[in-house]
């Protein structure tokens, strides 16, 4: 398959865009290049995918965002993009290369095998046909004693190719990901912009959480504040003349003044738990799943402590997600798997699933995209998969550090 998509595929893209590109002078190119680079994209993309899968490479996309086609302006500023994109050159260099050197490279594996079991054919009669007039390897063929020897080295190559194989494989993704990485120019102008981006969340959700926090105040504890406020004003009035009435405005105001003091704890505990601050998030998150109307059995695996700012985003998440669970999904069921890994230099995993109707989407408005934008602050990321019918996961992954000694972590840069 390698082989195919090395020399067929790659050479009849590098062959497509340069005639493309060449045709921009007459036009033609502004419409067709687009079209061409985006299959180029694909047979990239296709290739970042086994990298991943046969060779274990991360081979992130490179490329910039461009306008959506309005208008024979945004045409000409679609290619124009194309064109200053320096991942497009190097996905040109690239198919060059792939149609070369990645085609010899992918042709090593099939090739030993295929020669190893040419022995085993020629000892199989073969040898009848082509004796005296051919040469295995540096076997020459003159007979059944030679095309057992042809068999015996037919062997040793086909044993060679288990061990050298993957080796071959890995190479030929080496090429890949040397040739369609981001370059180090490309990765910091998308940590730039994603930097950007999360800027924007955080400032978007720090106001919002204000503003939750003001509507809070004004329509809950600052209501019964300014009402018992009134109540005392009464029962200062009618303490001498109505004793009996003021005692009940004075219970009355003592209600108050209690509900006012729970809403009050209850904004605290919203803002930031008060088990988080004193137990951390293992313990804040076992007190969660306690809370939680459905059962939910936990398995919490965590050393230390971590930035305060990443146990609150994961706090939240945690419980925005159990919440959907029990509210939306309907589950009977919940489990709850949160642990820290030291593998890419420090993760934090949170996984969540339930055994509910499924169908939870990203798109929905479920709270999750809110819990995603949370994350990226951090750079974390969030995966679900929820098929119709269910069960639902949930996983979450964090980069930070524990911290070490009697302060406070702080997070991974």
């Amino acid at each position: 398959m390698l082989c195919v998509m090395s020399l067929g595929f790659s050479l009849a893209l590098f062959i497509l865009s340069v005639v493309s590109i060449a045709l921009s002078v007459l036009g033609v190119g502004l419409f067709t290049t687009p079209a061409v680079t985006h299959l180029v994209r694909v047979h990239a993309d296709q290739r970042r995918r086994l990298a991943r899968t046969w060779a274990g490479f991360d081979v992130p996309r490179p490329y910039r965002p461009l306008p959506p086609v309005a208008g024979m302006g945004s045409v000409v500023d679609r290619w124009s993009r194309l064109m200053r994109d320096p991942a497009t050159w190097r996905d040109l260099a690239w198919l060059l290369t792939d149609a070369v050197l990645g085609f010899v490279w992918a042709l090593f594996p099939p090739a030993l095998i295929a020669y190893g079991v040419e022995g085993f054919v020629i000892m199989a009669g073969l040898w009848k046909a082509v004796q005296h007039d051919y040469w295995y390897a540096f076997i020459p063929v003159e007979g059944f004693g030679t095309a057992t020897l042809c068999a015996c080295l037919g062997a040793v190559l086909i044993t060679i190719s288990l061990y050298v194989n993957p080796s071959f494989v890995r190479g030929h993704f080496v090429i890949v990901k040397a040739m369609i990485s981001p370059s180090r120019g490309a990765q910091l102008e998308q940590r730039v912009e994603h930097l950007y981006e999360t800027r924007h969340d955080a400032v978007d959700s720090s106001a919002a959480e204000l503003r939750r926090i003001e509507r809070d105040l004004h329509d809950g504890a600052q209501a019964r504040l300014v009402s018992m406020g009134m109540s005392l004003g009464t029962i200062e009035a009618l303490v001498e003349k109505d004793p009996a009435q003021a005692k009940k405005l004075i219970a009355q105001a003592r209600q108050n003044s209690a509900d006012a003091l729970t809403e009050l704890r209850d904004l605290v505990r919203g803002i930031h738990p008060p088990v988080l601050a004193e137990r951390g998030l293992g313990d804040a998150a076992r007190a969660l799943a306690l809370r939680m109307p459905v059962p939910v059995e936990t398995d919490v695996e965590l050393d230390g402590r971590f930035a305060e700012p990443v146990e609150s985003a994961a706090y939240f998440a945690v419980s925005e997600i159990l919440t959907n669970a029990a509210k939306h999904a309907r589950a009977k069921r919940v489990w709850l798997d949160v642990h820290y890994s030291e593998d890419a230099g420090g993760m934090l995993r949170i996984a969540v699933t339930d055994d509910g109707r499924g169908g939870a989407d990203i798109t929905k408005g479920t709270g999750m995209e809110g819990i995603e934008r949370r994350l990226r602050q951090f750079d974390g990321i969030l995966a679900v998969s929820s098929p119709p019918g269910g069960p639902t996961m949930v996983t979450m992954e964090i980069p930070c550090a524990p911290e070490s000694g009697a302060g406070r972590p702080e997070p991974r840069p």
